[in-house]
């Protein structure tokens, strides 16, 4: 395979920074695992998810975080795409979630993030990341409301539910849900969440220059606990990064091992072959390791891409 392009995904084939690019793709991939299927409610949901983060859908602002943007939802929603369809690849055709818990679950991964947006009447708020604490359940209220408007109003309540696999808000086992189908699609929501955010090819810069700003704004980096003390968590942007390689052993991988299923399997069932996305994390941190080993974060300048050309913001 080539050198990936900074703004492809983990094949190398799709510009998670285009709406439609990625819409088409999904929708090529559900045609051809579900012949027959309509699949319209996925298109303008993709179309709805654009407008909602560029400032044009009814009652919202645009999205103001640079980390949980566009691109992050995208890369989330093909992510989900790809378990989905490798599952119903190698499962018999009675333990197969089929196409209509499918759209769900691309739709849910498009909407996951929603809680960041702010609605017109918070204009006053700073930035988004301000909702960090609480971004999943105003995702799941969003999702509550708009999912009557796609003919999805029985599974709305479900769907509120699912999107708490994406966060910690609630311990994962606390999330009631009760048919095991839906379960599976929680967990492949949640981990699509978690691989396609570290398997991008920019994920280390964005950490340092974007997620470290969002968690200033969130009250994750510093937070004042009721009595008084001050919570250190991350201390600066550097210090997030020394952090990661622990954040991506001892959390991420048991989430995603055991608390959501081991589902990321079903990504090397779609690819056919190895698994892009862990092949892309473990290069990811590799290449951290050797940073924080060299003591030289500087060297987190090797992708074709000019962050310093995003908004900034002061913290």
């Amino acid at each position: 395979m080539q050198d990936r392009l900074s703004q492809y995904d983990v094949a190398n084939r799709v510009d998670v920074e285009d709406a439609d690019r990625v819409r088409d793709f999904v929708t090529s991939m559900f045609t051809a695992r579900y012949p027959g299927a309509d699949l319209s409610p996925l298109a303008r949901a993709f179309a709805d998810i654009k407008a909602l983060f560029e400032g044009t859908f009814p009652g919202y602002l645009a999205c103001d975080t640079l980390y949980h943007d566009l691109r992050h939802t995208l890369d989330i929603s093909l992510a989900t795409a790809r378990l989905i369809e490798g599952h119903d690849r190698v499962q018999e055709a009675s333990q197969q979630l089929g196409p209509r818990r499918a759209i769900l679950g691309v739709i849910i991964a498009l909407l996951h993030d929603s809680g960041y947006i702010r609605r017109e009447s918070e204009a006053h708020v700073e930035n988004g990341a301000i909702f960090t604490k609480v971004h999943v359940s105003r995702s799941a209220e969003f999702l509550a409301n708009y999912l009557p408007r796609l003919g999805f109003e029985a599974e709305a309540p479900v769907a509120a539910a699912l999107v708490h696999f994406t966060g910690y808000e609630k311990e994962i086992d606390d999330i009631q849900v009760d048919d095991p189908a839906d379960r599976l699609l929680g967990h492949m929501v949640g981990t699509a969440d978690l691989i396609g955010q570290m398997s991008d090819r920019m994920y280390l810069e964005k950490c340092r220059e974007f997620l470290y700003r969002e968690f200033v704004w969130g009250r994750i980096a510093r937070d004042i606990m009721p009595d008084g003390r001050e919570i250190v968590r991350y201390a600066s942007p550097e210090d997030l990064m020394y952090k990661t390689p622990g954040f991506y052993e001892y959390v991420v991988r048991h989430r995603i091992s055991t608390k959501l299923g081991g589902v990321e399997r079903f990504a090397a069932a779609h690819f056919d072959g190895p698994n892009l996305y862990q092949a892309e994390i473990e290069r990811n941190m590799t290449f951290l390791h050797q940073a924080i080993e060299t003591e030289d974060l500087g060297r987190l300048r090797r992708f074709c891409y000019s962050l310093s050309s995003r908004p900034r913001q002061a913290h």
